[in-house]
């Protein structure tokens, strides 16, 4: 992530309005599965989340999937343009992006523009968070391994889903923003589109050619109807432990074939299916406006949550909820945020008292506050590592505000995986209701890697080793996964003869961005 001096990224925060002209307001729209801001108007807010709504209610008749509302929703920030959201992924002024989803420790969340670059039937913005939205809705609801080029395939083929005036869905519209690669530069054979990752390319331009080969062949295994089962045998096989490459030959037969049909595949008019319906959309859409406070805070938490661990960056946000406290004294979230800023500096750079003190404000105002509770629980927890003599009284006082805030909000992953985790920094085993919890924040978010990597190696110690290592082999299939994976596969297998158990920390899993 590039790094900014602080004069510069403040000038950057106030482009997305921590000082916000007096007609910025932002909005706030609650649906069954979203949470969605916006600067934009209420209809087109409006607009939005219905679209998103009916998009998602798409995916789960297409893959038969519940349309019960999600307890742990996808916030979403819809900002003004491109640029902003290049602001907030990257640090640097002048970067440009589509948008990014982050599947974030705090709760997932995704950031989308409100420019009108069309590309062919869609914006870019809207096919960039349809890409994005795919990968979360894979990691969520479909417990399957996938491999890498049909993860990316299935976030190519679906982010292209319109839908008519009457909201019926057309599913399977052409790539066109994949259409020179695929048609003017070399292809990618089958031989690297099935068993090596994007990364492993490094030319842009391969990178590119394996996005749009792996939406063609996605496209083809979802419509040929000669090849109509080989999606299902082949991912069957991964996950019942067949070797990759002996998995795909026993699918899709010899692979050299597989790569004429792709390019005979190509030539043809492409199958589009229109459903016989209109897509639902499940429940209500409300839109409400922020308070003064939230809404000039909202610009300077999207700044924070994307700055993590970065103090260049943080600084001016830190900075910046300073003064808001001092405007706004009463309101317990700008002390969290406030709280939040000062401990994301990190061991090295961050004013632990200053922290506390902001998060003991926050939680004198809301006593039930989730996030200031789960903060200082974590505050307690790190002050226990200077201290020579611990007790038992000391790891429940530390526990008591992660208990609070999983008591406010059972819904929230955060308080059950901290709960856990505290057990781990113990050096102690975590008591069976801690397991429970862990098993709960995997159910409520389980694209999030350090849960599904707690949960795996939770298994593993019951004797579950079969389970844990399906969990595991998402992550080890994931196509920017660096080797980690593959590594954690290693050790949960050593656990079903009795090895020991290794380090389980990892890093957050970076915000992923559409290529």
């Amino acid at each position: 992530m590039t790094r900014k001096t602080a004069s510069i990224l403040a000038a950057g925060i106030m482009m997305f309005g921590a000082a916000p002209p007096a007609d910025a307001k932002w909005l706030r729209a609650d649906t069954g599965n979203f949470i969605i801001y916006s600067e934009g108007s209420e209809k087109s807010l409006r607009d939005f989340a219905v679209t998103l709504e009916r998009f998602d209610m798409t995916l789960r008749l297409r893959f038969k999937q519940s349309g019960e509302r999600d307890p742990n929703r996808l916030t979403i920030y819809l900002v003004r343009r491109a640029e902003d959201a290049g602001m907030l992924m990257t640090g640097k002024a002048g970067s440009m992006i589509a948008g990014f989803y982050s599947p974030d420790s705090e709760g997932s969340y995704a950031v989308s523009n409100r420019d009108n670059d069309f590309i062919e039937g869609t914006s870019e913005a809207q096919q960039t968070l349809f890409h994005e939205y795919s990968h979360h809705f894979m990691k969520r609801y479909l417990p399957a391994a996938f491999p890498g080029w049909f993860i990316e395939g299935f976030a190519e083929f679906l982010s292209t889903v319109d839908f008519t005036a009457d909201g019926k869905a057309e599913i399977g519209n052409p790539l066109q923003r994949r259409a020179y690669g695929l048609l003017r530069m070399p292809e990618i054979p089958a031989e690297t589109l099935l068993f090596r990752r994007p990364g492993e390319l490094r030319d842009a331009a391969k990178i590119d050619g394996y996005y749009g080969r792996s939406w063609l062949l996605t496209h083809m295994l979802f419509n040929d109807p000669a090849r109509s089962d080989q999606l299902s045998i082949y991912v069957d096989a991964i996950n019942s432990g067949v070797d990759p490459k002996d998995a795909a030959i026993q699918a899709f037969g010899d692979l050299e074939k597989l790569d004429r049909d792709l390019n005979r595949y190509m030539t043809k008019r492409l199958s589009v299916r229109l459903t016989n319906d209109p897509i639902p959309v499940a429940g209500q859409v409300t839109i409400s406006p922020l308070s003064a406070a939230a809404d000039a805070m909202l610009p300077l938490q999207m700044e924070r949550k994307s700055a993590k661990d970065d103090p260049k960056r943080l600084a001016p946000v830190r900075d910046g909820l300073a003064k808001l406290t001092a405007q706004y004294p009463d309101d317990a979230d700008i002390w969290y945020e406030l709280a939040m800023a000062e401990w994301d500096m990190g061991k090295e750079e961050r004013d632990a008292a200053a922290a506390r003190a902001a998060v003991d404000k926050a939680l004198a105002i809301k006593p039930r506050h989730v996030g200031a509770n789960l903060l200082l629980g974590r505050i307690m927890l790190t002050n226990l590592e200077e201290k020579d003599d611990v007790s038992a009284a000391d790891w429940n006082a530390a526990r008591k505000p992660i208990v609070r805030a999983n008591q406010a909000d059972p819904d929230d992953p955060a308080p059950l995986f901290a709960y856990y985790q505290s057990f781990g920094e113990e050096r102690v085993a975590p008591p069976p209701i801690a397991v429970e919890g862990l098993a709960r924040a995997f159910e409520l978010a389980p694209e999030n890697v350090q849960t599904r990597i707690s949960y795996a190696y939770a298994l593993a110690a019951q004797g579950q080793v079969d389970t844990a290592i399906r969990l595991a082999k998402i992550i080890a299939f994931d196509p920017h996964d660096r080797g980690d994976g593959e590594k954690l596969l290693d050790q949960l297998e050593a656990m079903r003869t009795g090895g020991p158990k290794k380090d389980t920390s990892t890093p957050t899993e970076p915000a992923s961005t559409a290529q």
